[in-house]
């Protein structure tokens, strides 16, 4: 299958927080992260390349300080970056004018922070509604919008409601649906999650992937739960003081991590969580009857007890339902034990 077309990309892009962050960077184009400090800078993101295509999830995490939020800011130009190069759709962000990306940000990009950030003087309808009302769209037309993302995040009935009469969870749902309300081709989320008490913050991952089934948007989701990172992500980028270590599938950081640093955010991860069947299937057609049949995407976690309850193999399948292989309970149990899984 060919891969999907890049939405976004950045090219060599650094952030240089402190005076004279031009003059360094024109002298030395790549420097280390010690003639940055000695330069009294600060190098909040540092020569960073990645591309997110479109309709994935790529989610950006780190320890707090890596850079991610700057680096997310960076990409809706929120921040003028130092250095570099933002392609959205293959134009260069850096090179639009103010106006430009001021609409840019009102009709294709939507925005989800960690504080909720609601209006307390206006209902839940008004609140979705407030981006297309900024844009000059008639209330009619800007109601009936609204309405239908509301329903779409399960908050129907409580569009009259106002923000200090709904549960945390319940906000961000508002917040979730005011970004979406200008249907935006790229979602951008700072730890939109990490406020929440956790089986609320488990709901709403449920809830965002359910609208992520639906949408298909891209998006960029920062967090620093790796946990909640392979739950979510199509492909993670790690940051390191400002630097992407290293962008990979969930199971690939897992079972190929690029430095002792991203082994050590891996590590604690029970594998069951992480691998697919397609990791440890046995490839080609089953030779012995099979009990059913598993998707080689999915992750061993989610089809363990099926399996392993069963006396016959099961057969793999991958996205256009072809046996690719087959799975039997042995190998399930070796990797729930830490036993056998690849490396």
């Amino acid at each position: 299958m060919q891969p999907k077309p890049v939405k976004l990309a950045c090219r060599n892009v650094w952030k240089l927080f402190g005076e004279g962050a031009d003059r360094l960077l024109a002298a030395r184009p790549h420097p280390e992260l010690s003639e940055i400090h000695a330069a009294g800078l600060i190098g909040a993101v540092r020569d960073a390349n990645i591309e997110i295509r479109e309709g994935e999830i790529f989610v950006i995490m780190g320890l707090s300080g890596s850079g991610k939020s700057t680096l997310v800011r960076c990409l809706s130009r929120l921040i003028e970056p130092t250095a570099g190069e933002i392609l959205f759709d293959g134009q260069d962000l850096l090179r639009a004018s103010e106006q430009e990306m001021i609409e840019l940000r009102r009709h294709k990009m939507g925005m989800v922070f960690q504080h909720f950030a609601l209006l307390p003087h206006l209902s839940v309808l008004q609140n979705v509604s407030f981006p297309l009302d900024v844009q000059g769209v008639p209330r009619a037309e800007r109601e009936a919008a609204a309405r239908d993302v509301i329903e779409l995040v399960g908050l129907k009935g409580r569009e009259s409601y106002f923000p200090r009469e709904l549960s945390g969870g319940q906000q961000q749902r508002v917040g979730i649906a005011r970004s979406l309300a200008v249907k935006p081709e790229l979602w951008f989320l700072d730890e939109p999650f990490s406020a929440l008490d956790p089986l609320i913050r488990r709901e709403m991952q449920d809830e965002f992937l359910r609208l992520q089934s639906v949408l298909h948007k891209t998006i960029v989701f920062i967090t620093h739960d790796f946990e909640e990172a392979i739950r979510l992500a199509d492909r993670i980028g790690i940051m390191k003081d400002g630097e992407v270590i290293q962008v990979a599938s969930p199971e690939e950081l897992v079972l190929s991590p690029a430095n002792d640093y991203v082994a050590e955010f891996t590590k604690h991860i029970p594998r069951a969580k992480v691998l697919t069947v397609g990791s440890i299937m046995q490839p080609g057609p089953p030779t012995d009857e099979v009990a059913g049949e598993v998707s080689a995407a999915a992750r061993i976690e989610d089809v363990a007890d099926r399996v392993e309850a069963s006396d016959q193999p099961h057969a793999v399948i991958d996205e256009d339902g072809a046996v690719v292989g087959s799975i039997g309970g042995q190998a399930v149990v070796d990797v729930l034990v830490g036993r056998g899984a690849p490396r």
